[in-house]
């Protein structure tokens, strides 16, 4: 019979326990490690994908626009259903975090000026001399809502003269 009182004198005297690493894994030269312990980038197959681009917030508020297209045009909307110019890109930059005037010629006044030729995804264009605003959506293209009973669409830049471009 064990009295109670060895064992805990016994763990008096031995002091606290010391949590130990444990000890790497030797290794041994022509012996293969076993599949848990493969590295990624050492072999071949095991690489990972590299990680997506991030995208700009302009970018962002592009693909935003572009689930509108189709939506009615109405003087002073600003969405979700129906937009008027301003209101689109409003709108959609908003959904992205970004709040920007409400008039095509206060968001003109907004953001960077961008010259046309460095035009990214995003990027506001304005039109007939600030009174009309749309997304750049590349390839010569911007997503706006049209008044020509059109609604949201994606036209070419060449068919209305540009007046100057921002960047958010």
């Amino acid at each position: 019979m064990i009295s109670a009182g060895i064992g805990a004198t016994m763990l008096a005297t031995a002091g606290p326990v010391q949590a130990q690493s444990p000890l790497p894994a030797p290794v041994v030269p022509g012996i293969p490690l076993p599949p848990q312990f493969t590295i990624p980038g050492l072999i071949p197959q095991m690489n990972p994908a590299p990680p997506e681009p991030m995208k700009s917030i302009g970018e962002r508020a592009l693909e935003v626009a572009e689930t509108k297209v189709g939506s009615a045009y109405r003087g002073g909307a600003t969405g979700p259903d129906a937009f008027d110019c301003s209101g689109l890109v409003q709108w959609s930059y908003r959904q992205v975090g970004v709040d920007l005037p409400r008039t095509s010629y206060a968001q003109l006044e907004a953001g960077s000026p961008v010259s046309l030729d460095t035009l990214q995804p995003g990027d506001l264009v304005s039109f007939y001399g600030g009174g009309h605003s749309a997304l750049y959506a590349g390839d010569g293209t911007v997503v706006h809502a049209s008044t020509g009973g059109e609604g949201v669409v994606r036209s070419a830049m060449a068919q209305m003269p540009v007046t100057g471009a921002r960047r958010f």
